[in-house]
């Protein structure tokens, strides 16, 4: 791939990082270097970027990186990356309600590099789109150091942007996810999260104030250009109406919208396959939500029914280790609306037999360690001893603080009379039939 290095002449910032990455490779001048798998072609232009018309022309690349300052109304020092484009009218460069082509998955690679190698008290983020140039016909991103002399011509800035777009040209084609973004402040700041810690790659984000303005055309546009396959919508930093109106218009679109919380837990798990497993799951009645644990790349996704009853004995006994649990297990648990787990579960085909294998004996086992249980055969009775305050009180037991002590199995004295809690309590035993169960304790 040839991939143009562009900066300006009058850009300091632009100019550092062009510095350390001639030094990096070991050359000078506006040169083509040889570097991995890509042609890296150096091209310094002598007015402001943001101005620029037929970059892609004139530089011949198959994608243009912008190495650039980044300004703002309160200066903090920063590494962003963005894309170019105008949701309106363009007040910095580019044309009128026009996007930009874009490679989310190169600047969420960027955005993590810098991640790790910004220099102490710099902020690592996206930025919304925004600013020209539009008419480049190739994938295109701005790489940026902010926000002030000081930090433009920061050595150790200069350094870590240089490192990690090397790092990235250095590393195979990114697996990541790509999106959309709609919502937030200039510097996207859930989005930038989400990034960098997930697969999640954005693309073009819409500020807060242009979420109102969109139309199915513009949003079209944005996925097009990002090539996303899902949006995400910062929800607290839109109004109810806009809200609704990206929900529509995603609908129109057949745009698939995620939650922070699903696109962290894609981790490692095929795009395609996860699509079957959520329309899946769609089928089964009461589903709210689903939740991927370490289910890693594609598969047929296959449903896998668990005893309602050895789940639900579980879930009371200790949920948090049954959650704790399967999130080591190739398997999708799913909650409902009331966000009660639910005994249907969804593997992949060939993972189903050891899937139910593994979640019968973690159910048993924290039955057998936490709750009073007895093996019978195949069958698992489960004891329970509850208070009763209706044979406390025939022993003549003043309800309040007594009550509360033989509930907790300790023994009260009530005129001269010992009382202990088996004399107050009920005993209630389930049994669940569990085939094989001696294999699973």
């Amino acid at each position: 791939m040839l991939i143009a290095i562009v900066n300006s002449s009058i850009d300091p910032a632009g100019c550092n990082i062009r510095k350390h990455l001639l030094s990096k490779l070991g050359e000078n001048g506006e040169v083509d270097v040889e570097y991995q798998s890509h042609r890296l072609r150096f091209y310094q232009t002598e007015g402001r970027l943001i101005f620029e018309k037929n970059l892609d022309s004139r530089t011949g690349a198959d994608m243009i990186v912008f190495i650039s300052r980044h300004t703002s109304q309160k200066p903090s020092p920063a590494l962003t990356v963005h894309v170019t484009g105008n949701y309106g009218v363009a007040m910095l460069g580019g044309d009128d309600s026009a996007l930009s082509k874009t490679s989310p998955g190169f600047m969420h690679a960027v955005l993590n590099a810098m991640s790790k190698r910004a220099p102490e008290g710099y902020r690592v983020s996206y930025e919304v789109t925004h600013h020209g140039p539009t008419d480049i016909s190739v994938p295109s991103f701005f790489v940026e150091i902010g926000s002030t002399d000081a930090e433009w011509t920061n050595y150790s800035a200069g350094d870590a942007v240089a490192e990690s777009l090397l790092e990235v040209l250095s590393s195979e084609n990114p697996d990541s996810i790509n999106l959309v973004g709609f919502g937030g402040n200039h510097y996207a700041a859930r989005q930038t999260e989400i990034s960098l810690n997930s697969r999640g790659a954005f693309g073009h984000i819409a500020h807060s104030r242009e979420v109102g303005g969109l139309t199915p055309l513009l949003v079209s546009e944005m996925v097009q250009k990002s090539g996303a396959v899902a949006g995400y919508i910062d929800k607290k930093a839109v109004s109810k109406s806009e809200l609704n109106n990206i929900l529509k218009i995603a609908d129109s679109l057949k745009l698939e919208i995620l939650s922070e919380g699903e696109i962290k837990d894609l981790g490692e798990t095929d795009w395609n396959s996860y699509l079957k497993i959520r329309k899946m799951a769609g089928n089964v009645t009461n589903v709210s939500k689903i939740h991927l644990h370490n289910l890693k790349g594609a598969g047929v996704p296959e449903i896998i029914n668990i005893d309602p009853d050895l789940i639900g004995e579980t879930l009371k006994t200790n949920e948090n280790e049954f959650v704790l649990g399967i999130k080591s297990l190739e398997v999708v648990h799913l909650t409902s609306k009331t966000g009660q787990i639910l005994p249907i579960f969804i593997s992949y085909e060939g993972n189903k037999l050891p899937t139910i294998n593994a979640l019968i004996t973690l159910c048993v086992k924290i039955l057998h360690k936490e709750a009073d249980t007895a093996v019978d055969g195949d069958h698992l009775i489960i004891r329970k001893i509850r208070f009763d305050p209706a044979k406390a009180r025939e022993l003549g037991v003043p309800k309040g603080p007594f009550f509360g002590k033989l509930a907790a199995g300790e023994e009260v004295c009530v005129d001269g009379r010992i009382i202990n809690p088996s004399m107050v309590s009920d005993c209630s035993e389930k049994v669940i039939r569990v085939p094989g169960l001696e294999n699973y304790l």
